[in-house]
């Protein structure tokens, strides 16, 4: 129990509860993380605590957006190795998480964390976000979209504000220099139909590392013509 201190103080900050259930699970996770990672590369972070501040706390301080505690659907674009999308499962588990990602591998590993933590609120599909995102099952079908550290805002927008339903929110977590790419978003996030709402900062405990939950609201239904083909929209980002 050596961290539940420390993941439970990051749960008392955004008005969570951390259970001993929980914290069991979030440590299996991290024993599979360190697992599967000497096989596949799921993260370059693999000491047990930087794991736990840097994977586990990062994600839980969503919850700093009051609009996880409420969603009933939620899809992590770009999901990698599950974060946002796992945590925030374990800590809410009457939400559905929708797991998204483009490489089978680290699906075929979040389908073993899925079983293993027996997490019965958690789908994964293995698809690009920009073919997901035309599918009729998904999109504009959820609360949240949320994306972490996949790429810069006008990007992230145009991968991430389709599956968003009108009046939901498509949530990002970003690193801390990212007022340059808002000003560079501005336009792509009003024409994919949405509206910047909120950037929330956000400080992981024992650490000095700080964070932004950038919030947009969706206010009008993306236009059909978006998300554009793999590839268009790195190489022509929406000005």
């Amino acid at each position: 129990m050596e961290y539940f201190e420390l993941i439970e103080t990051a749960c008392k900050s955004v008005d969570m509860s951390l259970t001993k259930e929980k914290y069991d699970k979030f440590m299996l996770y991290k024993d599979l993380l360190k697992e599967w990672n000497e096989k596949i590369n799921l993260t370059a972070i693999t000491e047990d605590e930087e794991i736990v501040k840097k994977h586990f706390i990062d994600c839980i301080k969503a919850f700093n957006a009051e609009a996880f505690k409420e969603a009933q659907n939620i899809i992590d674009v770009g999901t990698g190795a599950g974060f946002p999308g796992l945590p925030i499962a374990i800590m809410r588990d009457d939400v559905k998480v929708t797991l998204l990602d483009s490489l089978n591998k680290r699906i075929n590993f979040l389908n073993e964390v899925v079983a293993k933590l027996s997490l019965n609120n958690v789908t994964t599909i293995h698809s690009r976000a920009e073919d997901g995102a035309r599918k009729k099952e998904l999109r504009e079908k959820f609360d949240i979209s949320t994306s972490r550290a996949v790429a810069n805002m006008s990007v992230l927008s145009e991968l991430c504000m389709p599956y968003v339903k009108i009046n939901g929110n498509f949530i990002a977590l970003k690193g801390p220099s990212v007022e340059e790419e808002l000003n560079e978003a501005k336009n792509a996030i009003t024409t994919l139909g949405g509206e910047l709402i909120d950037v929330i900062k956000v400080d992981i405990e024992k650490t000095d590392l700080r964070h932004n939950l950038v919030i947009v609201k969706k206010v009008k239904q993306t236009p059909g013509v978006y998300p554009r083909k793999a590839g268009t929209i790195t190489k022509k980002p929406l000005k």
